[in-house]
């Protein structure tokens, strides 16, 4: 164990490193972090290898960095606020998620539907395409201080975006399993165990935590306190994962963001000020090693051997994702740089797309082993080669819409109203 913790410390340090030179070129740290975890992983160099991703204490210390990623999203969800924008960056979510699914599934259908391959497939498809993975985008805000219309709005959608997918991924693979197999679990189980059921934690213990941090006290002591309140929600996670459902299904970034989310609406703007500030470091780390993560079991040779349906997929879910974001923002009288812009952002994926064709192919090897490797092959070559692209546009998207901080500091646009037009 020893030795692996040592391979972990260097591979953050690589990446540090790395991270830190790409910088200087003004690209996103993010990327070298990717590159960094795809060189080091077990495909590549190895220091990163398959004995430390499966670790059972890299997983519990992956799970708390996620639980902490959180934070970022929930103390930007202060009702007040979203009482203003809450409506439209809802039914944008929505609209770009399933502009997403129908936009993939349709051209699936139609391309499995000419080849003889099964038309569920396409739905599969179409439902993995609609997830976004929160962690680059919310890297490049944190990394460049972003500030504006379009980081305003994707920062509550990180959240609600895996919310759509998670709905629809599992009633596409509940449907599909039900009509195949023998048993499956009711989707409002899974929906109960997938969403409600971190939120909740993250509600009670971010309960206590605003009674806790209303108060002003010197030094650390505040960080301190927040850290072990995420402790106390990561660790009521692992109870359900491990005794309860015996199976890791919990989702801690959702804990994360329900905890800050609770305790952001119960202080005063400047105490949330100092908290953020105070914990920005450890954020900052966090994701750092969530994507040295997400960048490890990436299999760089996968770019090789991408066929047609790894194109399709990366290009039909592009469109969808900035089809339907411009659509939504257009419809709710979002800012101007919303519409153009936003869809850019959302683009990044491998992390949650990975995750949901574990699940989907588990589900399909029971019935139609084939389709399950036509699945984990498109999605595997398309995570690495749309993680690397996505990430390079989405830090332009923020750079079109003058949102980097650098920008704001010269320029201050008179739109900044999330209301605008």
């Amino acid at each position: 164990m020893n030795l692996l913790i040592l391979r972990l410390l260097i591979g953050a340090f690589i990446a540090f490193l790395v991270g830190k030179l790409v910088s200087k070129i003004r690209l996103p740290a993010i990327l070298g972090w990717l590159l960094t975890g795809m060189i080091l992983g077990p495909h590549a160099v190895g220091i990163i290898n398959d004995r430390l991703l499966t670790a059972n204490w890299y997983h519990i210390i992956l799970s708390i960095f996620e639980c902490i990623m959180g934070l970022m999203i929930g103390t930007e969800l202060v009702l007040k606020e979203l009482k203003r924008t809450g409506k439209q960056i809802i039914i944008t979510t929505i609209f770009q998620s399933l502009t997403t699914f129908f936009v993939v599934a349709l051209l699936f259908g139609t391309i499995f539907y000419l080849t003889n391959i099964p038309l569920y497939l396409a739905l599969i498809f179409g439902g993995i395409a609609l997830a976004t993975a929160p962690a680059p985008a919310l890297s490049v805000v944190n990394e460049f201080k972003a500030e504006g219309p379009v980081t305003r709005t994707l920062i509550p959608m990180a959240a609600l975006d895996d919310i759509v997918a998670i709905i629809v991924f599992f009633s596409i693979t509940s449907f599909i399993s039900a009509a195949n197999a023998e048993k499956s679990t009711p989707l409002y189980v899974t929906l109960a165990i997938m969403i409600l059921l971190p939120i909740a934690i993250g509600i009670a213990v971010g309960f206590v935590g605003g009674i806790i941090l209303k108060k002003e006290r010197l030094g650390n002591t505040s960080l301190i306190i927040t850290l072990l309140l995420i402790l106390l929600a990561s660790s009521v996670g692992f109870v359900f994962n491990n005794l309860i459902l015996a199976e890791p299904v919990i989702n801690f970034m959702l804990i994360g963001m329900a905890f800050s989310a609770t305790f952001a609406n119960m202080v005063s703007e400047e105490r949330l000020s100092e908290l953020r500030n105070a914990f920005n470091p450890i954020i900052e780390f966090s994701l750092m090693i969530v994507i040295l993560n997400l960048g490890a079991p990436l299999d760089y040779q996968l770019i090789l051997g991408a066929g047609i349906f790894t194109a399709v997929y990366i290009i039909s879910r592009a469109i969808g994702k900035y089809t339907g974001a411009f659509l939504g923002a257009k419809m709710t009288a979002l800012p101007k740089t919303v519409e153009r812009y936003l869809g850019l952002t959302l683009l990044p994926h491998s992390g949650v797309s990975l995750v949901f064709t574990g699940i989907a192919a588990t589900t399909l090897n029971t019935f139609d082993p084939a389709s399950a490797a036509i699945l984990q092959g498109t999605i595997a070559a398309a995570a690495v080669i749309n993680e690397i692209i996505a990430v390079i546009i989405a830090k332009k998207a923020f750079e079109w819409a003058g949102e980097l901080e650098k920008q704001t500091q010269i320029n201050l646009p008179s739109d900044l109203s999330i209301n605008s037009n």
